[in-house]
């Protein structure tokens, strides 16, 4: 059979061999498949109904966070990675809003001065090099969940159909990467410049710079691709996972929240959460993108904090 294309005649061996010479024409010379410990692409974020940032009742700012699929955890030729960031597919198919900042101690005494023994526990107060724009930090994960609830009560809060949490691990490595697919949203290093973290330990070809020994301000540094500030360094973040080394083996492929139990600590009668992003005590290697670390939830801690995630009645 021959077919017909304007004046001029086709077999279907010579169409084949014209689709291989365009199809070879049109792929990128030494592009190849790649495996998942290679840096695989990821699908374009997808645009959601809310597109740009808000304020909420109490002027914490949020943006949108799209859905879309990523490489979560690290490839195996990542410098100091660990062996419980295993690489693999995660898809988020539910869209959410983050917080631009990490909780500040001004938002968290608005929320929280209602309870009956609150007083602002945070290291870094204004005696001490800071100031209520400084993160909240040396927070419980119990009370960083309270927050959450207390905050999600509020009479605009409920109206607006508005519901706060702690990020899952796989929302919180998808929002920090922000479509990136590098050791850092920043790229492959990280010097102190771009991030507050021990300067004296750089990562890849950074160079030394300084170290604060303290908290700095949100929003102190540039924001990655989402809007999103100090998702390297400052303080950890609590997350709402339990804490569980093997988990990503086996985890589910889309919105993984994490497994039912994590791994119990001898210093108290239960479970390690999930902590990520690095502090400002910590060298760069614990502030990739792919660094995992757990902490007791009852415990507080100068170098953790939290942000929150938000999600509506619609989504």
């Amino acid at each position: 059979m021959v077919v017909q294309s304007g004046q001029f005649s086709f077999s279907p061996v010579v169409l084949f061999l014209i689709y291989i010479i365009v199809a070879s024409a049109l792929t990128p010379l030494g592009s190849s498949p790649s495996s998942a410990d290679e840096q695989t692409a990821v699908d374009a974020p997808k645009p959601t109904g809310q597109d740009r940032d808000f304020e909420n009742s109490i002027g914490m700012k949020l943006a949108p966070i799209p859905i879309g699929t990523f490489m979560m955890g690290s490839p195996r030729k990542e410098a100091e990675r660990d062996t419980r960031e295993t690489r693999h597919e995660v898809t988020i198919t539910r869209p959410f809003d983050m917080g631009v900042y990490e909780v500040t101690q001004a938002e968290y005494i608005v929320v929280m001065k209602d309870l009956p023994d609150f007083r602002n526990r945070a290291a870094f107060k204004n005696d001490r090099g800071g100031s209520l724009n400084h993160p909240m930090e040396n927070v419980e994960w119990k009370n960083a969940v309270l927050f959450c609830q207390k905050l999600s009560a509020k009479p605009d809060e409920k109206s607006a159909g508005r519901k706060y949490r702690l990020p899952t691990e796989a929302e919180w490595e998808y929002a920090c990467r922000a479509g990136s697919r590098s050791v850092f949203h920043t790229g492959d290093s990280l010097a102190s410049a771009q991030a507050n973290f021990n300067g004296n330990y750089p990562y890849g070809d950074a160079q030394e710079g300084r170290y604060l020994r303290k908290t700095a301000k949100v929003g102190s540094y540039k924001p990655n691709a989402f809007g999103l500030y100090d998702m390297h360094g400052n303080v950890s973040e609590w997350c709402s996972d339990f804490y569980d080394p093997e988990y990503y083996d086996n985890s589910p492929e889309e919105n993984p929240f994490g497994p039912p139990v994590g791994v119990v600590s001898t210093s108290f009668n239960g479970f390690y959460m999930v902590v990520r992003g690095g502090s400002w005590v910590d060298d760069a290697r614990a502030c990739r993108a792919a660094y995992r670390y757990r902490a007791m939830p009852a415990t507080q801690y100068r170098l953790i904090g939290f942000r929150v995630v938000c999600v509506t009645s619609k989504d």
